[in-house]
């Protein structure tokens, strides 16, 4: 389905019909909101130029949107996109999302942090692992099924990841709806957002010119899958 404006994706939730998305950039950073295959964003809220919008997740009424090394949050209406706060962010900001009674972020590295949904602030760390090994780069973030997933920056796989102990125990391969960007190192995949459906997700990348509804279908690993998202 299309891509409203080819956002540069930092985040992406759905809710019933409507898609919100996070959109990057200095100068350029937006809150979009459009409804389930949409060609146009019906609604767009800037930020200020000197942020850079990262992850979004929603909380009850509000969303959250992370800001990358501004250490900052903002909190927005879901339904009017008005900016209702900004929050101290003790980190770099990358992905989000509402996990489990609480909302978990990533900073690029292989670390989550569950946090207060109210507040942000920290509760709690967990180091992510597959066989042993760390998993870095953990990027936009989802809750679907009891597992965190994560995209990792710049590869074509997602981890779900125990939200407990950290471990990874799945890995999907995005192979494919990956898109050729040719000259455009940036177009990589960033944005996963659960559907309704079980194992169902909206995936899209940077500059992609589409969102692709998939389901996700089991398969046999291989014996050394844990490479695929370590290193």
């Amino acid at each position: 389905m299309p891509h409203p404006g080819r956002g540069f994706t930092q985040g992406l939730i759905v809710g019933g019909d409507t898609v919100w998305e996070s959109h990057g950039g200095y100068g350029r950073s937006a809150l979009r909101r459009y409804p389930f295959g949409a060609q146009r964003p019906e609604r767009q809220a800037p930020l200020p130029p000197e942020l850079f919008a990262e992850g979004i997740c929603r909380a009850g009424a509000h969303l959250w949107q992370l800001t990358w090394r501004e250490r900052v949050a903002l909190r927005w209406d879901a339904g009017s996109l008005e900016l209702l706060d900004k929050v101290p962010f003790n980190r770099e900001g990358w992905g989000i999302c509402a996990a489990d009674g609480a909302v978990v972020t990533s900073d690029g590295t292989s670390e989550l942090v569950r946090r207060d949904p109210a507040t942000l602030e920290p509760l709690g760390v967990v180091m992510v692992r597959a066989d042993g090994g760390r998993v870095s780069d953990l990027n936009d973030l989802e809750w679907a099924g009891g597992r965190i997933w994560a995209n990792l920056l710049g590869k074509r796989y997602l981890a779900g990841i125990n939200p407990g102990s950290g471990e990874v125990t799945d890995i999907v391969d995005a192979k494919a709806v990956m898109e050729r960007h040719w000259g455009d190192p940036e177009a990589v995949l960033n944005g996963v957002a659960a559907l309704p459906g079980t194992g169902e997700f909206l995936l899209t990348g940077k500059n992609w010119r589409s969102m692709y509804h998939v389901r996700l279908a089991e398969h046999s690993a291989p014996k050394d899958a844990a490479r695929l998202v370590l290193g």
